[in-house]
């Protein structure tokens, strides 16, 4: 079905300007004929397809409904038919699935409709659909992928819950520090003018008085810095080298490694042993690792495959892997099992990467907590040192 906007006159001569849906133009002047309509003019909509993205539980979601209803005998328009009929909380949502189920309803392939839905859907899920349709093994590649993407999302709900502490701890620190210079420090460096201040408590009242008179400025600022930073790091180059550092940093670089070496080797052991050529394999799994650096040298890995050179050999020259990836995948090409190997391979490092995830909260917590101590603790230093300094004048007590 294709949509029409027109313009058009109704019985009482009046213009009507609306869109309708139609198969074609002589569908469409049928529809206008039986409104009673006359078309001034009317114009084929070229769609725009969605820009919203699923998410992995979504995704996670969509595949275990679906395997569910193949499963039992239910063709793939039906199927999509009854899903889109849930009560969806996310109006979006609900879209992508309706226009997915109008191009297959057009005859489209399950696959070739995904496609059509612009970014909603994973180009791995929509690869993986592809080769279930060429085998015929659709509904053992649905249940795959559900597992898959629910693993994912499992290992993303736990990396932001375990985000959540720090998070809360860091908004807590700002607006402790923000309470204590607009409401509490002014109060009682009003009891001082007049005296000679240190030079921190000085320090102190000026950003104290900075904040409360000048606060605007501040949120200018901050707008301002985090609209740059966010346009800054949409700059191909400056992301690559914003990528790169983050995998040199002491520490948080290791275990940023194993949580994109998992990412991968759980991309590139579902797409290889549900029959995705290694090439095509490697060519989407390096855009899924969630780091520029790392996704820019699989130019240099898919050549070197292509090239006939093993993967073991190829994958140890990316810089930002963990180097047991190549060491497992070599073991799993001597022994003739590499698909059994990429997929206990995925399953040991999504493990490493959960306990990483749970070091770094670890490591970023006292780090939260000393920067916290610090603040709180200079400002107390400012506040103390004049009354010491009254304290050990003994003109003041006469």
């Amino acid at each position: 079905m294709a949509k029409y906007r027109f313009t058009a006159l109704d019985l009482g001569n009046r213009k009507v300007s609306a869109t309708v849906d139609a198969r074609d133009e002589d569908d469409f002047r049928k529809i206008m004929r039986g409104k009673s309509l006359v078309p001034l003019r009317y114009k084929e909509l070229d769609e725009q397809r969605t820009t919203y993205r699923l998410k992995a539980s979504d995704v996670s979601d969509f595949c275990r409904q679906l395997a569910s209803m193949l499963g039992s005998g239910i063709t793939a328009v039906r199927a999509l038919e009854i899903i889109k009929e849930r009560d969806f909380k996310n109006v979006r949502l609900k879209h992508v699935y309706e226009k997915l189920h109008r191009d297959i309803q057009q005859g489209f392939t399950l696959s070739e409709a995904m496609t059509r839905q612009g970014r909603a859907f994973p180009e791995l899920l929509v690869n993986m659909f592809a080769s279930g349709e060429a085998s015929g093994q659709l509904e053992n590649v649905t249940e795959k992928m559900s597992v898959h993407y629910d693993k994912e999302n499992r290992l993303n709900g736990k990396i932001k819950s375990a985000m959540t502490y720090p998070i809360i701890l860091a908004v807590v620190t700002v607006v402790v520090v923000i309470a204590i210079f607009v409401f509490i420090l002014p109060k009682f460096f009003a009891a001082l003018e007049g005296m000679t201040l240190p030079t921190l408590t000085r320090v102190v009242v000026a950003i104290s008085n900075f904040i409360t008179e000048r606060w605007y400025i501040i949120i200018i600022v901050a707008v301002s810095v985090v609209a740059l930073v966010t346009y800054l790091l949409r700059v191909p180059k400056i992301r690559h080298q914003f990528d790169r550092l983050k995998l040199k940093l002491p520490v948080i670089g290791g275990l940023l490694k194993i949580i994109y070496t998992a990412r991968f080797a759980r991309t590139l052991s579902s797409l290889y042993s549900s029959g995705v050529s290694m090439i095509r394999a490697l060519e989407i799994s390096g855009t899924i690792v969630g780091n520029k650096y790392i996704e820019g040298q699989f130019g240099g890995v898919v050549k070197d495959v292509r090239n006939g050179e093993l993967l073991s050999a190829a994958i140890r020259k990316v810089d930002g892997f963990d180097s047991k990836l190549s060491n497992t995948v070599l073991i799993g090409e001597e022994a003739g099992r590499l698909d059994t190997m990429l997929i206990s391979t995925a399953d040991a490092f999504e493990y490493e990467s959960e306990m990483a995830t749970g070091r770094l909260v670890q490591l970023m917590e006292p780090v939260m907590l000393i920067i916290m101590a610090g603040v709180i603790g200079t400002v107390m230093m400012a506040v103390m040192m004049p009354m010491m300094s009254m304290y050990s004048t003994p003109d003041l007590f006469g």
